[in-house]
């Protein structure tokens, strides 16, 4: 009798670790991950264990794996009320079931093979060009030193320096904020993100999980040399679908006061990292408080370039909001040396001006775009809401058309050589 028939491996998301950033659902090619306002879950039904989104989950919340009887896996309905994973069954159990010790491969499938790209295909997955492997000249970064299941479970920030950094009046607010670590080590890199535990609980009467943000400063600090670093953050007053919602976190960071306390977990990430070798050039593509990354990376150049230890590559901005009144940091960046980054403003609501997103500005930039993706030491960051990545990554694949470069060559290389990634919410 095949015991395997009655047994699988189920696929589960640790709630206990997860941050709800979104990366998993994104990436998953069967629709298998879904969520509500609290969990992230797996449906056993669809799953089929590419392991796509293994790699890119920043906690490894999404590395999680029970051996169960096939009519006892556990629904959609139960994970969702999960706090915490449920224990593995032990053997006794399972064999109570009619599942053997060995039912089961030792093995979990390995991941497929890239798919192909073709211009002709009616389809285009966008994702799966999305690097999971850092650029090779990338610094080591430091994962999950504090959390939910880390020895000194999450840790205590001060609150530097709050500031509004869009213009006031308007209806989307955004601060760019400073935490402080004191003596407690907290190394991170630019692309890296932590995660902010709001106070309180929910409506349900538990903890608010933890919130992800992307770091906005360079590896030594927002101010040099001391323990601290900085996020860009918009209060949220609405979801995605227009409706009226007042978050959580983002309205409880943007009123911070200096020298309040902030819980923090991580840091996470160890693809979205910027190259380190000289000449390396980096095309920036964003929205919004996408820009974080972006800025990190930006000021880590410039203060490279400042102290004079770096033979710099090209920077180039493609930086997008509704309008320029929304847009995060836009007095800053019009002081910046034009020789030192290439700067390209989209605006989508502009009054009397037709809209363009950063993807058409892409487009007309073609030629310099076309240059880049021909350079293997460039490398391409996408950092907004998920509704841009298909745009973005298409007009990548026509920039590299209009060149007379192979799409299907060139887009297996940025995602082989860890040169596309990909951050999308």
């Amino acid at each position: 009798m095949d015991m395997s028939a009655h047994a699988i491996k189920q696929h589960l998301i640790d709630p206990e670790i997860c941050i709800r950033c979104n990366t998993c659902e994104a990436i998953c090619p069967v629709a298998a991950i879904t969520h509500d306002a609290r969990n992230y879950v797996v449906d056993a039904e669809k799953c089929n264990l590419c392991m796509d989104c293994i790699a890119p989950c920043p906690t490894g919340s999404i590395d999680n794996w029970r051996t169960m009887p096939r009519i006892k896996a556990y629904s959609l309905l139960d994970q969702l009320g999960w706090d915490e994973l449920p224990p593995e069954l032990t053997p006794e159990q399972l064999a109570a079931e009619g599942v053997a010790a060995d039912a089961l491969p030792v093995e979990l499938p390995a991941a497929p093979a890239l798919p192909a790209a073709a211009s002709g295909e009616t389809s285009f997955n966008s994702a799966q060009y999305g690097a999971t492997l850092p650029p090779w000249s990338a610094a080591h970064p430091y994962t999950n030193l504090y959390g939910p299941k880390a020895a000194g479970k999450s840790i205590s920030a001060t609150v530097a320096g709050n500031v509004r950094v869009t213009a006031v009046g308007h209806e989307y607010d955004t601060h760019h904020l400073v935490l402080d670590f004191g003596a407690m080590p907290f190394p991170v890199l630019e692309g890296q993100s932590i995660g902010i535990i709001p106070p309180g609980v929910d409506a349900n009467g538990k903890p608010h999980f933890a919130r992800q943000y992307s770091i906005a400063s360079p590896r030594n600090g927002e101010r040099p040399g001391y323990n601290n670093l900085s996020l860009t953050i918009k209060r949220v007053l609405q979801d995605h679908q227009g409706q009226p919602e007042r978050g959580v976190a983002s309205n409880y960071m943007c009123d911070l006061q200096v020298g309040d306390k902030v819980q923090v977990i991580g840091p996470f990430g160890t693809s979205f990292l910027m190259p380190n070798h000289p000449r390396s050039n980096i095309v920036m593509i964003c929205t919004g408080t996408g820009s974080a990354p972006m800025r990190a990376m930006t000021e880590w150049r410039r203060r490279l370039r400042q102290s004079g230890k770096f033979e710099g590559g090209k920077l180039m901005l493609f930086f997008g909001a509704r309008t320029k009144e929304e847009l995060p940091y836009f007095g800053p960046l019009q002081s910046l040396p034009k020789d030192f980054i290439d700067i390209n403003f989209a605006f989508s609501r502009t009054p009397g001006q037709p809209k363009r997103h950063v993807q058409d500005v892409m487009r007309e930039r073609a030629a310099d775009l076309g240059l880049l993706l021909n350079e293997p030491n460039s490398y391409f960051y996408v950092c907004g809401l998920k509704s841009m990545e298909e745009g973005v990554v298409l007009a990548l694949h026509d920039v590299a058309q209009q060149s007379g470069l192979s799409w299907d060559t060139v887009g297996t290389a940025l995602r082989q050589e860890g040169r596309l990634h990909l951050e999308t919410y």
